[in-house]
């Protein structure tokens, strides 16, 4: 594609479609848990199911420079055909916990070439202005991420397989859309031969340190809010039984919600700078985490739905701007493993924070455990204010 103009809706595109694999199972989740016998506590064991693909997926392509050795729009490509195939296992009919889960964590390994290589094709293309690329292209992921939740309403007449087989669809599409139109960037510096110990050599770089620890502190908050939003939902109508509230829709709403907070951090960060308004945003939400398990007792839901709405834009708002710091704190040579190995290890503490809180949750039954979510931002904060010349 000569039109460079058309080159960053194509990947945006491309990664919305491709993205909505990712919460595909928590969208139907109650029909999971009702037609295969599950235990409750399955949604947090699925979601972190995709979370452990995701997680030895960067590992792996990071550890053998996948996307910096070959053509990332091929491994995007190759990435979104399989990713869609194993989302569509679910829909087979003798299964338990165990199959559910490989299907899930098979899904998360191949996200691997689709999220991290996304960014790492924008920023083969943008140099200039990176920050606003990966805002529309995270805000990208949100909405794909955000996806099932509305598809599951929209589909409400037919089978739960339905979500799946859309999901899926949508994923070979975004992935011939990628491979289609968008080649190797102009600013691409392919590695040369196998480097096994570059994945770790980019943290050398004092600069390339913050802005990873601010990143990881970021990724202990973001998606354990999005996996726990229909938990919030369910917990306060059981609090007010007069309100009924649709879960579905709204969980995507607060989700998606974040898609244009992503795109307007990426106009601030051109203002005002990029790890200045990372900061801001990464604050905003560390105070959404300490008041909100005062906010479960609003008795107007529409209070109560606006300050989740408000906090899903702010919570995943520093994301882009977390990975244009990233991106420019690493070799030009390494960028695509530099974004992966960061994702590898954000994903990870993502994991441990899903676990922790279920885990906590069930046991004393209480929101003031969602006080938890704080202790990533307050490391994140910490992690820019230091002086350093992000």
């Amino acid at each position: 594609m000569k039109n460079s103009k058309l080159i960053l809706p194509v990947i945006v595109i491309s990664q919305f479609c491709c993205t909505s694999l990712w919460f595909a199972g928590n969208g139907v989740m109650t029909m999971l848990v009702e037609t295969f016998h599950l235990q409750e506590n399955a949604l947090s064991h699925l979601t972190s199911a995709v979370q452990f693909g995701f997680i030895f997926g960067t590992f792996t392509f990071a550890l053998f420079t996948i996307s910096d050795r070959f053509s990332p729009s091929k491994v995007f490509f190759i990435s979104a055909i399989l990713g869609a195939i194993f989302n569509l296992g679910l829909v087979y009919s003798s299964q338990n916990l165990f199959s559910l889960i490989v299907f899930r964590f098979l899904t998360g390994f191949f996200l691997a070439g689709i999220y991290p290589v996304g960014m790492k094709i924008a920023a083969d293309y943008y140099q200039k202005g990176l920050g606003k690329s990966l805002g529309y292209l995270v805000g990208a992921l949100v909405l794909g991420t955000a996806l099932p939740h509305l598809l599951k309403d929209i589909l409400i007449n037919y089978s739960w397989k339905s979500v799946l087989i859309s999901t899926s669809s949508l994923s070979f599409l975004g992935g011939l859309l990628m491979i289609t139109f968008v080649k190797d960037g102009p600013y691409r510096r392919p590695s040369v031969g196998l480097n096994l110990s570059s994945s770790f050599q980019v943290f050398k770089n004092l600069n390339f340190r913050k802005a990873a620890f601010g990143y990881f502190g970021h990724m202990w908050e973001l998606y354990t809010f999005w996996t726990f939003v229909p938990v919030f939902l369910f917990i306060y109508q059981d609090l007010h039984p007069n309100i009924t509230i649709n879960i579905s829709i709204l969980s995507f709403f607060i989700i998606a919600a974040g898609s244009l907070s992503c795109v307007l951090s990426g106009f601030l960060s051109q203002k005002i700078g990029v790890k200045k308004t990372a900061f801001g945003f990464l604050l905003l939400s560390c105070i959404c985490c300490f008041v909100f398990p005062w906010i479960f007792q609003l008795e107007n839901k529409n209070l109560f739905i606006g300050f989740l709405v408000f906090w899903g834009m702010v919570v995943i708002a520093d994301s882009p701007l977390f990975s244009t710091l990233v991106a420019k704190n690493a070799p030009s040579k390494d960028k695509g493993t530099a974004l992966t190995i960061v994702n590898c290890i954000g994903f990870s503490i993502t994991i441990i924070s899903i676990q922790l809180i279920s885990a906590i949750q069930e046991s004393l039954n209480s929101n003031f455990i969602f006080l938890g979510l704080a202790l990533g931002p307050i490391l994140g904060l910490m992690a820019l204010r230091r002086k350093s010349s992000l």
